[in-house]
């Protein structure tokens, strides 16, 4: 009886899973498949295919870009506050043109009578005027439109790299609070019928601001503080310049400033949070014991 060899068992080529077309003998590390080199990609141990990879990406949390002092970075390097901020400054002194009252009714005032007659001001409950007078500036008098070129000026060169340096909320609350520590400076310690306009208390307070930031992680500080120390200068021996809000402006950005700065890791959004609110509250408190002394006299 005579037998026949088997046939020997057909054994396929592997191919992969993407283009069948093509032969390997590569799997997927994670998920067993053949892939090709088009396929693959690097992995810690050996490869994976794309469909992997791009599963596993999307478990993965990705850092979120910083500021110097650990605030949340702006999504992109245009200064939108600063550029906002100086949009708003040059409407506001527009309007300015068209109309004296805009200063009357929103200058920064202790108590005084205005042109129409009625007794107005922060003692008479208009406490905007506190906010208010950082927008406005000089239309005419000793200073004319050199009072909102040089604060413009002032604010584009040192507004964007602080924007960049804090995040643009702390910027932003920095530039406001500086505003109203001039103000209220001001309303504490000058006359009663004492009136202020511009944004220098603020920009004095950037001036702050970037001093201690630069001192704190290694920046250039040698020109701010030439500039700084011309414009006190200027402030105490030109009649006319409330000194009150150049000062209190100086000292509220630079206490705002190392708050941000200085705050250990741990605790850095509890001081980046509470020093404004602390700010705010304190100002507001010393603006209602100003109030309540001036009562007796209205």
């Amino acid at each position: 009886m005579s037998t026949e060899p088997s046939p020997a068992p057909e054994t396929s080529v592997p191919t992969c899973y993407r283009h069948p077309g093509r032969e390997t003998y590569v799997r997927c590390t994670r998920c067993d498949r053949y892939i090709c080199p088009d396929c693959m990609r690097d992995a810690a141990v050996g490869h994976q295919c794309v469909e992997c990879v791009a599963e596993g990406n999307r478990g993965v949390r990705r850092a979120v870009p910083r500021t110097v002092v650990g605030g949340r970075a702006p999504s992109s390097a245009v200064p939108v506050v600063t550029y906002s901020l100086i949009g708003a400054c040059i409407a506001v002194y527009l309007a300015e043109l068209a109309s004296w009252r805009v200063v009357w009714e929103f200058m920064m005032l202790g108590r005084a009578a205005l042109p129409d007659g009625s007794v107005g001001g922060v003692a008479e409950g208009e406490w905007y005027r506190l906010f208010t007078t950082m927008f406005l500036h000089q239309r005419g008098g000793t200073f004319g439109i050199t009072h909102i070129l040089f604060n413009m000026w002032a604010l584009w060169a040192v507004g964007p790299a602080l924007e960049q340096a804090l995040g643009r909320w702390r910027y932003l609350a920095l530039y406001v609070l500086s505003g109203l520590g001039g103000s209220v400076l001001l309303y504490l310690v000058g006359a009663a019928n004492s009136s202020a306009v511009g944004a220098s208390g603020a920009i004095f307070g950037l001036f702050g601001a970037y001093f201690v930031i630069g001192r704190r992680f290694g920046g250039p500080v040698g020109p701010i503080v030439v500039l700084l120390v011309i414009n006190l200068v200027i402030t105490f021996s030109v009649p006319g310049i409330s000194w009150q809000g150049h000062v209190g402006g100086l000292a509220v950005g630079a206490a705002l400033a190392a708050a941000y700065a200085y705050a250990p890791a741990a605790r850095r959004r509890l001081f980046h949070i509470g020093a404004p609110l602390l700010t705010l509250a304190l100002l507001a408190a010393l603006v209602v014991l100003r109030t309540a002394e001036l009562s007796p006299s209205l």
